[in-house]
């Protein structure tokens, strides 16, 4: 996996936590004010909607990359004779994995955010 699609999962990874660490039912509702009304909060909202923008502009345009990339090996196999090569057939299959496996993750990391 590249660096960029490692920096993606990472996130998405990151996203899933914080989601289910928002599910816990013990933590009061009075632990939560205080932690929202911190110092360190306060200075990732005054931040937060450039930073926002910005990740929701990468991740759109690595969804758009991760289509791009299904629709380059989605017809190979009609287009090109392989039946000569057996091998070209599976390095065709495992790129159209590949990129299938980066949209589920940019996807997923984008739904997350949104």
């Amino acid at each position: 996996m590249s660096l960029q699609w490692t920096a993606v999962a990472t996130f998405l990874y990151a996203e899933v936590f914080a989601v289910l660490l928002l599910c816990i039912p013990f933590i009061s509702p009075k632990r939560w004010q205080k932690i929202f009304k911190s110092r360190l909060v306060e200075l990732v909202v005054t931040y937060g909607n450039t930073f926002f923008v910005v990740l929701i502009v990468i991740l759109v345009l690595l969804v758009i990359d991760a289509v791009r990339e299904i629709r380059k090996y989605d017809d190979v196999t009609e287009k090109v004779n392989l039946q000569n090569n057996p091998g070209a057939v599976e390095h065709f299959h495992m790129k159209l994995f590949r990129a299938q496996r980066n949209l589920y993750i940019a996807g997923f990391s984008l739904l997350l955010s949104l």
